[in-house]
């Protein structure tokens, strides 16, 4: 009698098959929803560690009291990862001694991937952003004397962003996108990208996408700056009320 109850309470090879069956189903039909939203989150992030890396920097200029420079590798060099995509965190040892001179920084904190696969930095505009750069964003801003000689032997889309003993900075906006590398600048619209801005003065960093052709109309129109003060990557359009909310919202704070 108690091996029936046992036999009968029991699971037969087919119920299991059948179970197994049905999760492999589930996971078949979930596993692009999944792996899209994975891939979707890589560019925000990246965003993020670049806001991060950022702040640390600064952060390591004002406590050795040295200048920092934040830059791409140029094309015959390489990166940690041993590609040419991630952030190279240079530091100006003797300012005395060899003034100008920047030697990598080796430390742990200053290694590793910023970017994460499929993600890179298209362009380093500095410079306040304007509207007028915003109608062209593929035209370098002007920059300070002091910044321009620093730039002269690297590429004017990827000019280092130097860091100085305060902290301060040029302003900067780093343009990052997942889109394909062998898209050129004309197409880069069609593709996700988001803005990392650097305010200079304070160190204050904000993560924006770009504006649509009818909202850089709109704030040139009310004669806004084109800088929201606040991370807004939602990709709906934004109104004029979005924007005094969003201005509203941060004088409160």
């Amino acid at each position: 009698m108690r091996r029936r109850n046992l036999l009968h309470h029991g699971y037969t090879l087919i119920e299991i098959v059948l179970v197994v069956t049905l999760m492999l189903i589930v996971v078949t039909l979930a596993m692009p929803n999944l792996i899209r939203d994975i891939e979707g989150r890589r560019l925000p992030e990246s965003a993020r560690q670049i806001r991060a890396m950022l702040t640390l920097v600064r952060a390591n200029a004002m406590y050795d009291g040295k200048r920092y420079r934040i830059r791409f590798p140029l094309e015959d060099e390489q990166d940690s990862e041993g590609d040419s995509l991630q952030l190279l965190i240079e530091r100006e040892d003797e300012p005395f001694k060899e003034p100008g001179v920047f030697n990598l920084v080796e430390e742990s904190w200053a290694q590793g991937e910023t970017l994460l696969r499929d993600v890179r930095c298209v362009q380093v505009r500095l410079g306040r952003p304007t509207i007028e750069n915003l109608e062209d964003r593929f035209v370098a801003d002007e920059v300070d004397e002091r910044f321009q000689m620093l730039m002269d032997e690297f590429d004017e889309d990827l000019p280092p962003i130097v860091i100085e003993t305060d902290g301060t900075s040029e302003w900067a906006v780093l343009l990052v996108t997942d889109a394909p590398p062998e898209i050129d600048n004309e197409e880069m619209a069609e593709y996700d990208r988001i803005e990392v801005i650097l305010d200079g003065l304070t160190g204050l960093i904000w993560l924006q996408r770009p504006f649509y052709e009818d909202e850089i109309v709109m704030f040139k129109e009310n004669d806004w700056p084109p800088v929201l003060r606040k991370d807004f990557l939602r990709k709906a359009p934004l109104t004029e009320e979005d924007v005094l909310e969003i201005s509203e919202t941060r004088v409160r704070r």
